[in-house]
């Protein structure tokens, strides 16, 4: 608006104010963004290959090295091209980053090459602790047959030893006291408390038992039954007897009557202690002999060891005085 100066004169030019807006150079001033977008995805790629080699076991990377090496689906039919003095084992492809291992050191040649002297270690460490088992299972068996009165009453009938079989257990009869009645396979009442008492130190260790019945030489008379047949009722008493006391089914590894083909006394082939039934708790390799139906324990004997009296059905057993009994009346 134009104002005078009082005396008519020029009017004032009027005073404009001119605003001016900056503009950006197109669309360059978000290609930073991009750029740092894609840093970011490398890093996150770099970490997560990181995290998953430090999580891969050797198996694994081995696998991925195999892949590489052999994409195709079919092993020996690998579509990489051959190596070459250029290129280097396996074309163009090499990997710059070692993955720890490959394939082809866990090949089955590599496996059979591989020294037996570990497995060697580790079968005798395993012998060792079988037999320091079965030696505090033979402490435990004499200490109970002294402290616990079902068996302290009895402990002249019950032997004990160890065979190369095991630790055998031998509850043999009295003159003036039988286990089972005469031509029986009842058990009388005592014989049933001492295989429960039995039962309860033996399911203490994991080895598996053999059971055998015996009798004397004397004859068992009547029709199509005789003493091979009562010996191995027994055995078979005997077993019902001890899983009733706790001992778990599958811990009997064998059940057998063998009549009076092993005698404990071959000079009375009569004799009460003729009659009798074994209880072994097997080792490991008389488990194993029986488990792979080898059809004979000799051959888990060690060398110069003479047969054991379960071990055989048709030689001579062992004297009497060969056995350690517990309490046997001289």
């Amino acid at each position: 608006m134009a104002r005078g100066n009082g005396g008519g004169g020029e009017a004032l030019r009027p005073i404009i104010i001119k605003k001016v807006k900056k503009r950006g150079h197109g669309h360059h001033g978000g290609s930073w963004k991009v750029a740092f977008a894609d840093f970011a995805t490398a890093m996150m790629a770099f970490f997560l290959l990181l995290w998953l080699m430090g999580s891969t076991t050797e198996q694994q990377k081995g696998a991925i090295s195999e892949y590489f090496n052999n994409p195709s689906g079919a092993a020996g039919a690998s579509t990489a091209p051959s190596s070459s003095a250029v290129q280097g084992p396996g074309g163009a492809s090499t990997s710059m980053i070692q993955l720890g291992g490959a394939m082809e050191l866990h090949t089955a040649s590599d496996i059979q090459e591989a020294p037996a002297s570990n497995d060697d270690e580790a079968e005798k460490r395993a012998e060792e602790l079988d037999r320091e088992r079965l030696a505090a299972l033979m402490n435990e068996l004499k200490q109970a047959i002294e402290a616990r009165e079902a068996l302290a009453k009895f402990k002249d009938q019950i032997l004990l030893d160890i065979t190369p079989e095991g630790v055998r257990i031998q509850i043999i009869d009295h003159e003036r006291r039988s286990m089972f009645p005469l031509g029986s396979s009842r058990l009388e009442e005592f014989t049933a408390k001492i295989l429960y008492e039995l039962a309860n130190i033996i399911k203490t260790v994991p080895n598996r038992i053999s059971i055998s019945g015996h009798t004397d030489i004397k004859p068992y008379v009547a029709n199509n039954y005789s003493n091979w047949e009562l010996s191995a009722d027994r055995a078979n008493a005997a077993r019902r007897a001890l899983i009733v006391g706790g001992l778990p089914q599958e811990k009997v590894g064998r059940v057998v009557g063998l009549a009076s083909s092993v005698l404990l006394d071959t000079a009375v082939p009569d004799s009460p202690v003729n009659r009798r039934i074994s209880i072994i708790v097997m080792n490991r390799r008389t488990e194993e002999a029986i488990l792979h139906e080898n059809g004979t324990l000799l051959a888990v004997q060690p060398d110069g060891a003479s047969p054991s009296s379960e071990g055989s059905t048709g030689g001579a057993a062992a004297p009497i005085a060969a056995v350690s009994p517990i309490g046997l009346p001289q």
